[in-house]
């Protein structure tokens, strides 16, 4: 099993987040100055953007392609907290973003302009740079999206201790709801890099000048506040050695090193330690194909920053110890023992309700490590995801010495008593590079079919291990936030494992880049027309649903070209053109 990324990737600068916050607060609480808010009414947010260093320095590492810029930028909240509810009725309707004002008791919403929101990423071209070189000429203008779940900590000792909003922003192209929020006296940090586009700036001297977009700034009520950043960038050899061009700059470090996740490391991301640089994704991995995104990455997401810097976020994949980046979820434990007295579940009990997206990051490849070589082969990434009321629990039991795991599906009654379990087929060790852990093998199941949407021309992957890697509609009944299981390693156990437990929470879904061998589809001599990629959730019915009328998505393929050349190309879903 193996997991791609919305992964999809974002990375961020690994600063001592503690530091920086210090600085904010004290930036935050000085005198108000010329740009200075007027006082919020009760229930509005108080934004401001502040700079939490005065200098930054970025490494640009030997032989890359430019540098991946963290100038240690907030936006400050206070007053109340600022927080958007961002939906789609569906993929033929367009995003409509609501701002939720809280004072007391009362709620009222905002409606954000039409076609501001184009996607659940974050606010778009919301922070305006210019960096200009030490002669004061402009070499870099840009703007940024800005994910306000991007949480960096508290401003004061009195703000609330922990944020309840999300930690990340879903860039799965399928997404259909999200929270974003950040909570009153907190600070969001505001970076956010693509890493098929680094920053090309020579070692040097630079001034950096941010500042929010007009549109937000009349939105929200932001002062123009344009902070000035003094930027060193420095060149780094592969002997690690910094040399700045012009001379040293105190300040933060403003290179670095992870990827983000919907919110977890989607199932292709196996070893993928020791990124030093993110040296372009396309270059790492000695050769292997990484997928149309440039990488076996997640669709990227915005990650938050604080929890990011524990150091733990270039730890990707599916080994021991992996994680995404955005938490460090705690093990979770599947019950000691196996269930005893009859198998039953109560007729009015909640259950998960599973859907399937349709397929994206559809490409044609040449084959992975263990495909036969001289082959054509359909990649693709898919998601199964859960509608809630409750969150899917499986557990697997293992006899000693035995190959397969028992498992059961445990039901919850509304206080999280257990009150019920039902078997649901087994789980399997899966001994290969990449994988390494168990796979709950009746979750989902991938067919190529012809195009009378009938004949089943390939079948694909069915055994799994569950992760919480996209946060697909958090405003369904019950959506966990805060899944725990958002990487592997906290879910799929160890081969001398005797009992795993599985989870895939209420809003979030699962992701699969079938980019591994026995995933992808092999369609060496397949003729060229129109097919489709089915992908079925719960496909032997082993798994108790609200509703299996929605277990089956497809999504349209025509295939061209010759053996050895062949080309895909894939039609819009309504609104949504991700191929």
């Amino acid at each position: 099993m193996t997991r791609s990324q919305d992964r999809k990737g974002l990375k961020r600068a690994a600063f001592a987040a503690g530091a920086a916050l210090t600085v904010v607060a004290a930036v935050a609480g000085s005198a108000p100055g010329a740009g200075a808010a007027p006082a919020s009414p009760a229930g509005t947010p108080k934004l401001k953007l502040v700079a939490a260093s005065k200098a930054v320095t970025a490494d640009r590492y030997e032989g890359n392609s430019g540098v991946y810029l963290d100038l240690g930028t907030y936006v400050t909240v206070d007053n109340a907290p600022l927080e958007l509810k961002v939906t789609r009725k569906s993929y033929k309707d367009p995003i409509v973003a609501q701002q939720i004002l809280r004072n007391g008791s009362k709620v009222t919403t905002k409606t954000l302009p039409a076609g501001l929101v184009k996607d659940f990423s974050g606010l778009p071209d919301f922070l305006e740079v210019s960096i200009k070189n030490a002669a004061g000429v402009e070499v870099q203008k840009s703007k940024s999206n800005f994910c306000l779940n991007n949480a960096s900590g508290r401003l004061r000792p009195d703000a609330p201790a922990t944020s309840h909003y999300p930690e990340s922003c879903s860039t799965n192209p399928f997404t259909l709801g999200s929270v974003w929020g950040v909570e009153k006296g907190w600070a969001a940090n505001t970076s956010a890099f693509d890493y098929d586009r680094p920053v090309d700036l020579a070692a040097g001297e630079y001034t950096v000048k941010v500042g929010v977009a007009k549109k937000y700034r009349d939105l929200f009520g932001i002062p123009d506040d344009r902070p000035t950043i003094a930027l060193t960038v420095r060149e780094v050899s592969d002997g690690g050695e910094g040399q700045a061009g012009g001379g040293g700059g105190a300040g933060l470090t403003a290179h670095s090193a992870t990827t983000g996740g919907g919110h977890g490391a989607s199932h292709d991301m196996a070893g993928m330690e020791g990124m030093k640089g993110m040296e372009g994704m396309a270059g790492m991995g000695g050769g292997h194909h990484y997928g149309p995104r440039g990488a076996d990455a997640p669709t990227p997401s915005a990650l938050s920053h604080a929890l990011e810097a524990r150091g733990l976020a270039h730890h990707l994949g599916d080994g021991s110890g992996h994680t995404d980046g955005s938490r460090v979820a705690p093990a979770l434990k599947s019950a000691t023992k196996r269930p005893t007295g009859r198998a039953g579940v109560p007729a009015n009990v909640p259950k998960p309700d599973l859907r399937s997206l349709p397929a994206w990051d559809i490409a044609v490849t040449d084959g992975e490590d263990g495909d036969v070589a001289g082959k054509d082969y359909l990649a693709f990434s898919a998601n199964v995801w859960n509608a809630g009321p409750a969150p899917l629990v499986v557990d697997g039991f293992r006899k000693p010495g035995a190959d397969l795991m028992d498992s059961y599906q445990y039901f919850y009654d509304a206080k999280g008593k257990q009150v019920g379990y039902a078997p649901a087929g087994t789980m399997e060790w899966d001994p290969r590079i990449g994988h390494e852990h168990w796979h709950f093998t009746d979750f989902a199941s991938y067919r190529l079919l012809a195009a009378d949407q009938k004949e089943i021309v390939k079948s694909g992957k069915e055994a799994f291990c569950l992760a919480n890697t996209d946060a697909i509609d958090y405003t369904v009944k019950n959506a966990n936030w805060h899944p725990y299981n958002t990487d592997l390693s906290t879910a799929c156990g160890q081969q001398n494992s005797i009992s795993v437990r599985e989870v895939l929470d209420v809003g979030s879904g699962d992701t699969y880049t079938q980019y591994r061998p026995g995933q992808s589809f092999d369609i060496t001599g397949l003729p060229n027309g129109t097919y489709y990629i089915q992908v079925i959730a719960n496909p032997a019915n082993r798994l108790q649903e609200t509703d299996t009328k929605n277990n089956v998505s497809l999504r349209k393929v025509v295939l061209g070209g010759t053996d050895g050349a062949r080309t895909v190309s894939v039609p819009p879903v309504d609104l949504i053109n991700a191929p």
